[in-house]
């Protein structure tokens, strides 16, 4: 990564946090003088897309490949006919477009510039099935007040948790920087680090065993320090709050279509249903892409595929890359399973029913939406049939589940979750099962590969990536798709695209202090592997 994070008064009109950090683009010309570099971009979520149009709007040449025949990655939809005969749109579930995720909303606004399709929820309220309840609708979003306003709402935090908790532990949240966090946290697990602090135990299980598992595992296998630079992103270092947008279309119509249009005006060749099966360096230069007995040449490549992807991609190039990066790439690990469960009832939940809402206590569930609440589709649906239209997630499930099993649990945890669902049909019901996301385990941090690679002109991009910015989940791959595009831009002296980030430190300097007196933690003597699935 090149640059340097600045502090500027406001943050451009890109949010409200005014210690945002921005990351100028280095300077070059907007356009090539001659011939037009080629760049192939191996992958059309949302890293690849990003990649490609930070490319084609210097003028690069750019072809993008995507073996599925949508484009949109795991926030894409397609076509389905539902039992009734109703047209509608699947997907892998509900995604949260926060206000802090910045590079994404800059990619969404190529095309909707005022992000018109985007739509805020008014809460992110937090269930236990003890009865406890956590709402952020109320919390003020500025830290430090945002964690003292949730510890003085929040009913899993009495007088006598606050007196048992080891706040010395907790001192490093108060000043969380990349890469220093996983110099300190990397070698703990979350559950650890939660269980070294002394958090009570039923805000434990409400709401950070909650934010933990939004990585798609167990908070026993992810990275201590993955989940404290999470709860500076979205909690202790950005004013941006909790709250959330939500698109108010499904993915392709609200996101993808328009951004197939944009690129496809800026020149750019789009081939969904091409799958890669290798890339060979030239000898005079470039790579050749092959695509099922094809091949194509481009001066540089992008790898924006998902962990399976990627090393299934460079185990059939092996030309590509020296060895210990290509060993770094096979060592990727993907988290467990996880299952998103939609269902068309034949009646409505109860009114008072939030469009979201983050669950434990209830088994698998982690989490329930009201489709209908947000998504003109759901919405239109359910009015026409008096129904609701009701998505049900559970992550990190264990590799041998049986699947007919978790599906027919998770119903019975939304009938234990909102009652009136007990007497409803399921007019229709698409169970989505996948295990692809990437896995962030204790001490991995230092062996994930990074954007740059010792090819000179491959890259990669996506949210396995590491990079040194404060970023995770869809902002990390946006960001470093941008990140991608700027490195090959800067071989062809083109400008590069302005970054921004939440703040890349504590917000205040007594934060900062105070942290400073933090004591490393020691790592625990751990008896084997405590993941509950591995995808």
């Amino acid at each position: 990564m090149t640059g340097t994070l600045l502090r500027p008064g406001r943050s451009a009109g890109i949010g409200r946090d005014r210690r945002a950090c921005m990351l100028p683009a280095h300077p070059g010309a907007q356009r090539p003088a001659g011939r037009p570099p080629s760049t192939a971009v191996v992958g059309g979520g949302i890293a690849g897309l990003t990649a490609a149009t930070a490319l084609a709007e210097r003028g690069v040449q750019v072809t993008l490949y995507e073996r599925r025949p949508v484009l949109g990655g795991r926030v894409a939809g397609w076509p389905v006919r539902l039992s009734d005969g109703s047209a509608a749109t699947m997907s892998r579930g509900f995604h949260a477009f926060f206000r802090q995720y910045y590079n994404l909303r800059a990619l969404l606004r190529r095309t909707d510039p005022q992000l018109a399709g985007l739509t805020g929820l008014p809460d992110y309220p937090l269930q236990h099935s003890s009865g406890l309840r956590d709402s952020f609708r109320h919390v003020p979003r500025t830290p430090p007040l945002s964690a003292l306003g949730f510890v003085a709402l929040s009913p899993a935090f009495t007088v006598r948790d606050l007196l048992r908790m080891h706040p010395s532990a907790a001192l490093p949240l108060l000043d969380v920087r990349v890469p220093d966090v996983y110099h300190r946290l990397d070698h703990l697990s979350a559950a650890e680090y939660l269980d070294a602090i002394g958090f009570p135990e039923a805000a434990n299980s409400l709401a950070f065993t909650v934010f933990s598992r939004s990585f798609f595992a167990d908070p026993a296998e992810l990275s201590a320090a993955e989940m404290a630079l999470m709860f500076h992103i979205y909690f202790l270092g950005s004013s941006e709050g909790l709250l959330f947008d939500v698109p108010s279309a499904p993915y392709p119509q609200a996101l993808w279509e328009p951004l197939r249009r944009h690129l496809s005006g800026l020149g750019a060749d789009l081939r969904t249903g091409t799958a890669v099966e290798g890339v060979t360096p030239l000898r005079g230069g470039g790579y050749a892409v092959g695509t099922g007995g094809t091949c194509d040449r481009h001066d540089t490549v992008v790898l924006a595929l998902d962990v399976a992807g990627l090393r299934a991609l460079v185990a059939g190039s092996p030309q590509l890359g020296d060895r210990p990066w290509r060993e770094r790439v096979a060592r990727l690990r993907t988290a467990p399973p996880f299952l998103v469960s939609r269902l068309w009832l034949d009646r409505p939940v109860a009114r008072d029913r939030p469009g979201f809402l983050g669950t434990s206590g209830y088994g698998p569930l982690d989490n329930a939406g009201v489709l209908e609440r947000w998504e003109d589709q759901a919405a239109r649906w359910a009015a026409r049939t008096g129904g609701s239209v009701v998505e049900l997630h559970a992550y990190a499930l264990p590799g041998d589940a049986a699947r007919e099993e978790q599906q027919d649990l998770l119903l019975r945890q939304l009938h234990r979750l909102y009652p009136e669902t007990r007497d409803a049909r399921v007019v229709d019901a698409r169970h989505e099962w996948q295990a692809d996301c990437p896995l962030f385990p204790v001490g991995a941090h230092r062996d994930r590969p990074a954007v740059t690679t010792p090819e000179p002109g491959l890259v990669l991009a996506g949210d396995l990536v590491r990079t040194d910015l404060p970023v995770a989940l869809m902002e990390r791959a946006a960001t470093t798709g941008f990140l991608a595009a700027n490195a090959l831009l800067r071989r062809w002296a083109l400008r590069g695209h302005t970054l921004w980030t939440v703040p890349d430190r504590g917000r205040s300097a007594p934060l900062r202090a105070a942290a400073g007196f933090a004591r490393p933690l020691r790592t625990p003597a751990r008896t084997g592997s405590t993941a509950r699935g591995e995808g």
